[in-house]
């Protein structure tokens, strides 16, 4: 799959569209739990305590990612800062696109599509023991702000459940569109 055949788009979460975002949530920490060796609840499922927070709180924002219509995953988007000695206006909360779109450019144009649509300081924490995180991340946010970002691993007070400290990208974007 090749994204130059696909049309990419983000389209915000309406409430309407909970349970959806709710299913891709599961498989999101399905997947995530071998990084964070998170458990299920006792219905078996992850759960997301922050979903409804999500329609109910200014500074929070879900997206869909649709690939020639079809959904492909979603960005969530605060104002929580992880590093919080560090100022910030935006965080990438969660961030998933489904295996079938993987490595066709439908990421990428999302991370940058919602890096577009919020100006400002920007802290993007992603777990290290995902490679394919760690990888994707520091190239897209390298192709983003041209090489302007800094990148602090390991940062003291960030660790995921499984007590792996998050690594951290720091930058800016002030050529957004204005929320």
């Amino acid at each position: 799959m090749n994204n130059e055949q696909l049309t990419i788009e983000l389209h915000p979460v309406a409430i309407e569209e909970r349970e959806i975002l709710a299913n891709l949530l599961e498989k999101y920490n399905y997947e995530f739990s071998q990084w964070d060796l998170r458990d299920v609840n006792g219905l078996g499922l992850y759960g997301y305590k922050y979903l409804d927070c999500y329609w109910l709180e200014e500074r929070r924002f879900a997206y869909f990612i649709r690939a020639d219509d079809k959904l492909a995953g979603f960005v969530m988007v605060n104002d929580f800062a992880e590093a919080p000695d560090r100022a910030t206006d935006f965080s990438v909360a969660e961030f998933f696109v489904m295996h079938k779109y993987r490595r066709a450019g439908v990421g990428s144009f999302a991370a940058k599509a919602v890096f577009d649509l919020h100006r400002g300081r920007w802290q993007l924490k992603y777990h290290p023991k995902n490679t394919g995180s760690a990888i994707f991340w520091p190239r897209v946010v390298g192709e983003y702000t041209n090489g302007q970002y800094e990148l602090a691993r390991a940062y003291p007070g960030t660790e995921y459940e499984d007590g792996t400290p998050g690594d951290i990208l720091f930058f800016e974007n002030n050529g957004g569109a204005p929320e």
